[in-house]
């Protein structure tokens, strides 16, 4: 991860250490330009595919509000990852016990600066 970490990341990652404000799902969701919206939509849904193995057509890709979200709009409805962490009240994965469940290892395999980013909160507990 080419980026200084610092104390306060907490604050900005998701449960699975996934940036959520980068998300490019995120990102479409607060673009104001409808057609550059569909754009990415559509861009989003063959990076699914190419990268998750999660099949999906831009009208699928919905408005994300994060997954921190409590209300509004979310993508990530179906996250194991989420639900486990809502599910122990817990800020991230690096707070979990259990840390690295087997979930978090196979998510882990398709996106590596995520484990970085839990690993760093996960040191300084």
């Amino acid at each position: 991860m080419g980026e200084k970490m610092d104390r306060n990341i907490e604050n900005v990652i998701a449960y699975c250490g996934l940036i959520c404000q980068g998300c490019p799902i995120y990102c479409a969701t607060r673009e104001p330009n409808k057609q550059k919206k569909e754009k990415m939509r559509a861009a989003i849904a063959k990076m699914c595919m190419e990268h998750y193995g999660k099949e999906c057509k831009p009208e699928d890709i919905a408005d994300c509000d994060g997954c921190k979200a409590t209300t509004g709009r979310l993508f990530c409805t179906d996250c194991a990852i989420r639900q486990c962490a809502i599910e122990k009240a817990l800020e991230n994965c690096a707070h979990c016990s259990e840390y690295v469940c087997d979930r978090l290892r196979e998510f882990f395999v398709k996106d590596q600066e995520a484990k970085t980013r839990l690993d760093f909160v996960r040191s300084s507990l």
